[in-house]
């Protein structure tokens, strides 16, 4: 017999314990080799008073398996409740969501029949890092964090699975035309490790043009790889177009284990009625076995379910009067599996046997460096409800020979010295300060606080002598 894998199983929320009780059934059937560890996180907990959703003792059972196959659960709103999602991934470095989007022509509805498309966020920074502040009574701030070594991580993935799969293309999105500095980091590191796949095409995409193409014409992208926010949010487009979110199942990837999962939420209004579709989180569980090294039953179950489809088996969401043949719940979509187990599909392209993308061979970050840093002087960013003018006036007694007062911007926009009278403006004031030493900054921000708030502080360095830190607009 063979060993058996030891993974960590959460029967989630809403619809969660219907569709992980099918998949179960069918990974049993299929007789693979799974140890089950069940875990209990989500509402449960939340409502227990834990902000993250997982207690201590899950933590043990997650660190001593080789994989958590986890149904959705529900947030409860307000209160605090941190993302158990994004608590995993990060305490577990899990740095690559893998989510494949296929089109199943002509068996499921859709506009773009010849989609297949593998979409590969980065999954521990950005604005997912949840750092967040209100700063004044009309400011809230979120801190969008870019790192080139986590930058790196992603991007080889990426360009490994694509080898992997026989992929042809890697396609990167970013907004690096206005987010300089970390949109343009990523977009750097990109290109710079797209030179060590030269079998591999790169392309690199503005984030909103390219999320339009996408829409239109998907079947121009092979793999994407794309910055946390504009991942998550494309992602659920690609798997939408593709026909139904609840086809698409997700890989979290990291160096020391692996979570999967369905893309799609818990449903609470669907709980209990045996009408949800299955498909997300047995194909998720599909990737789990490929990861685990068994492949082959992956692939065994991955024909059995394309048959399914082919022969026109579908769930509520998915079914369609003359593309579908017949109407079936959760729990009799899944026995459509099983007796399946063994079949191929005969116009569906069979799935196939490939070297598992998920056991990547880590290499030294090539984004490390030890760069010259030079002092510019500090943005002191403060609480302030009147005009320009007067803050001026009141700033500009602080000024020394050492520490030169150079703008007052706003959003963004500067507003001193010539400021444009047609800005509008909110109560969070940024002035650019220049120093030369850091001895300066204690003096200057207690002669500040004499007179107003400060909220927050950021050091202006130049590194190599290239600014890390962009200016205002109409800022010289």
């Amino acid at each position: 017999m063979a060993e058996k894998h030891p993974i960590a199983v959460a029967h989630g929320d809403g619809i969660g314990p219907e569709i992980m009780a099918a998949t179960l059934k069918i990974l049993k059937a299929a007789n693979a080799p799974l140890e089950i560890h069940e875990v209990e996180i989500g509402e449960k907990v939340y409502l227990k008073g834990d902000k993250a959703g997982i207690e201590p003792k899950t933590w043990d059972v997650l660190r001593s398996t080789k994989a958590f196959l986890k149904a959705p659960i529900t947030t409860p709103q307000g209160g605090g409740f941190k993302s158990l999602n994004v608590t995993v991934r990060t305490s577990f470095g899990l740095y690559a969501n893998v989510r494949p989007c296929v089109s199943y022509h002509p068996f499921i509805q859709t506009k773009h029949p010849k989609m297949d498309v593998v979409i590969i966020r980065e999954n521990e920074e950005d604005l997912y890092c949840g750092v967040e502040y209100r700063q004044t009574d009309d400011v809230y701030q979120s801190l969008k964090l870019i790192s080139s070594s986590g930058t790196e991580k992603i991007v080889r993935f990426a360009f490994e699975y694509a080898q992997a799969h026989g992929r042809k293309k890697v396609t990167c999105f970013t907004k690096d035309n206005i987010l300089k500095l970390a949109d343009g980091e990523f977009h750097k590191v990109f290109e710079l490790i797209a030179k060590e796949y030269p079998n591999i095409e790169a392309e690199h995409w503005i984030v909103d043009i390219g999320a339009a193409k996408l829409a239109e014409s998907p079947e121009i992208f092979d793999v994407l790889v794309l910055p946390n926010l504009y991942g998550d949010i494309l992602s659920d487009v690609a798997a939408q177009i593709t026909g139904s979110v609840g086809l698409a199942g997700s890989a979290n990837i990291g160096e020391h284990g692996a979570m999967f999962e369905a893309i799609h939420g818990s449903a609470p209004k669907r709980a209990g009625q045996d009408v949800a579709n299955p498909s997300a989180l047995l194909l998720g569980s599909l990737m789990m076995l490929d990861y685990l090294g068994e492949t082959p039953i992956a692939k065994t179950i991955h024909n059995a379910w394309l048959k399914t489809i082919e022969d026109g088996i579908h769930t509520y969401d998915i079914f369609k009067e003359g593309t579908s043949k017949k109407p079936v719940g959760t729990a009799a979509f899944a026995d459509a599996v099983i007796e399946r187990l063994g079949q191929t599909p005969s116009q569906l392209q069979p799935a196939e046997a490939q070297k598992s993308p998920m056991n990547l061979t880590h290499r030294a970050h090539v984004t490390t460096t030890n760069e010259k840093k030079d002092l510019d002087g500090y943005d002191i960013f403060v609480e302030w409800k009147k005009d320009v003018d007067t803050l001026q006036k009141l700033v500009d007694p602080v000024q020394t020979p050492n520490v030169k007062l150079s703008m007052i911007a706003n959003r963004g926009v500067k507003m001193w010295p010539n400021p444009h009278k047609e800005t509008s403006t909110v109560d969070q004031w940024r002035l650019r300060f220049k120093m030369k030493s850091e001895k300066e900054l204690p003096k200057l921000i207690e002669k500040l606080m004499d007179h107003l708030r400060i909220v927050h502080v950021e050091a202006l360095y130049r590194y190599n002598n290239v600014p890390g830190y962009t200016l205002a607009q109409d800022e010289q």
